[in-house]
C-alpha cells in the first residue's frame, strides 16, 4: 500500500496554458532583479545584496545595499552601478509587487531626467 499523500484534483484550479517569455535579441535588454535578504551586517553597514541579472547571458551583479533603501535610494545605486555600464533595460522581471515596480520606475527615469508620465486605456 503506497503511503504518498492522495491529491484531490476537484479542488484544485485549472492549470491555465504556459505563456513563453519573449525570445530575447541583446544583452542587458531584459533583466530579472531579486533581493537576499537576512544577512549580518558587514562593516560597510549593508545587510542585504540587489542580486541584478541579465536574462540572456545569466551576466550577474552583486550590489550592497541595506534593506531599509526606499525606491529612490535603489533607483539611484541602479544608475550609478548598472546603468552606467550596460545602458537602461527594456523590461524589469521582478518578485516585487507592483507598488515597488512602478515606483521604481518613476524614480529611475526621474535619476536619468526623463519624466515618466503613465496613462490608462480609458478615458472618461
Amino acid at each position: 500500500m503506497s503511503k504518498l499523500p492522495k491529491v484531490k484534483y476537484e479542488h484544485q484550479r485549472p492549470t491555465g496554458l504556459l505563456q513563453r517569455m519573449p525570445i530575447l535579441e541583446w544583452k542587458w535588454e531584459m533583466i530579472a532583479m531579486d533581493f537576499v535578504v537576512g544577512l549580518p551586517m558587514n562593516l560597510g553597514k549593508f545587510d542585504s545584496i540587489w542580486v541584478v541579472i541579465d536574462r540572456l547571458t545569466k551576466s550577474t551583479h552583486f550590489i550592497p545595499v541595506r534593506i531599509y533603501y526606499n525606491a529612490e535610494q535603489l533607483a539611484k545605486v541602479y544608475v550609478k552601478e548598472i546603468v552606467r555600464l550596460h545602458g537602461v533595460p527594456l523590461s524589469i522581471i521582478s518578485d516585487h509587487g507592483t507598488q515597488f515596480t512602478s515606483m521604481f520606475w518613476r524614480k529611475l527615469y526621474e535619476e536619468l531626467g526623463t519624466q515618466i508620465t503613465f496613462s490608462i486605456a480609458f478615458h472618461p
